[in-house]
């Protein structure tokens, strides 16, 4: 269970993400990471979040931010809210680290999703920041945090993850493990 000051950390890439404020704390209202990347490059695919919105605005080094078909890139000092159902990504391209804030509203269940993503790369179920179309389909499904990825039609993403995310349970895969948060979706 995320919990206000802890600290994961990626140990294959060294990024690292504090608590700051979890869905518990402000009552499901909003999560609030320090976030540190060191590794360099898109971690995850460009997508979107069907019910939030993120902010993200930077302490030290640059984001880069991909947004309305536009890249910007937010320097210290900088801010930027994405709004939900419009596809974004945000990742480090620089060789030095970026910190930044990242606020997500509502919370939901972000804060165990990404205590799961650091869990999972941990015990290498995770190969630059993809992982595994099964586990992907579970987590797109079963997670309230709704997500999908911006380049493959809806429609096609409902398909896969109401035939194989069902499967893919009953093989052992989930959205939130037990062994990285204390519960099971």
């Amino acid at each position: 269970m995320p919990t206000k000051g802890q600290t994961i950390i990626n140990p294959t890439n060294g990024d690292s993400y504090e608590f700051l404020e979890t869905a518990k704390d402000s009552n499901g209202e909003r999560i609030i990471m320090k976030a540190v990347i060191k590794s360099k490059g898109q971690l995850v695919p460009k997508h979107f979040h069907v019910f939030q919105d993120e902010t993200f605005e930077v302490i030290s080094g640059q984001l880069t931010v991909l947004f309305e078909g536009k890249t910007y890139k937010l320097s210290a000092g900088e801010k930027i809210t994405l709004p939900k159902n419009v596809p974004h990504n945000h990742y480090n391209d620089e060789i030095i680290s970026v910190t930044y804030l990242h606020s997500v509203t509502p919370a939901l269940d972000f804060d165990y999703l990404i205590e799961n993503l650091v869990g999972l790369a941990a015990d290498g179920k995770s190969k630059n920041g993809k992982y595994g179309l099964v586990q992907e389909l579970v987590a797109l499904k079963y997670l309230d945090s709704k997500s999908y990825l911006a380049d493959i039609p809806i429609g096609v993403q409902k398909i896969l993850m109401n035939i194989i995310a069902p499967i893919g349970r009953l093989l052992g895969y989930r959205a939130i493990y037990k062994k990285y948060s204390g519960i099971e979706k």
